[in-house]
């Protein structure tokens, strides 16, 4: 059965990285933008990589330029912006597609894993989204692509259980699903 450890992908240095070496820890996944609305939730992540990395958790940006230009940046200029803006200290992975064609198998896998959960309906930025992803696709809800910059996974330690969690949710409601997979 296929599951996140059978995946490899590229650092934001250049070195493969195999997800295999992950086993027996929390994994947190998100696809990041330097210059998006969302951009803040760097700082949350940051901060529930400080509350549990000595627990078992590890926080995986993927960096991604498919939503509106967002990430435009080479891979040094992205991890330059995160550490300086944002204080990031997780593990950052070189700039991939989440959606189409080129999409990187690790986010093929967690779409199969975990269709669109919903927007936070009282998230201020919900009816924005909704209304730009109905014109694209009335029916965007029915499928299990990205929406938009970080969207979240969370996945047990045995690499078998994938929640997800949109965009419009933030960092912090995620505590409650780590600590119970921890």
């Amino acid at each position: 059965m296929e599951n996140i450890y059978n995946f490899k992908a590229l650092s934001n240095r250049g070195k493969e990285v195999d997800f295999a070496d992950y086993k027996g820890k929390v994994l947190v996944i998100v696809n990041t933008a330097s210059k998006c609305g969302f951009t803040p939730q760097y700082d949350g992540l940051e901060a529930l990589y400080q509350k549990y990395k000595d627990k078992g958790l590890v926080i995986i940006g993927f960096p991604c330029d498919q939503f509106g230009h967002q990430e435009p940046g080479t891979d040094d200029q992205i991890e330059e912006f995160c550490r300086l803006n944002h204080g990031v200290t997780f593990p950052l992975m070189s700039k991939i597609e989440v959606n189409g064609a080129n999409a990187h198998p690790v986010f093929q896998w967690l779409k199969s894993q975990a269709g669109f959960a919903g927007f936070d309906p009282n998230h201020k930025l919900t009816k924005i989204l909704d209304e730009m992803l109905r014109k694209q696709d009335p029916d965007f809800e029915k499928n299990p692509d990205i929406k938009w910059n970080f969207t979240k996974f969370v996945i047990s330690r045995d690499g078998s259980q994938v929640v997800r969690f949109e965009p419009t949710s933030e960092p912090k409601e995620l505590a409650a699903c780590i600590e119970k997979m921890l």
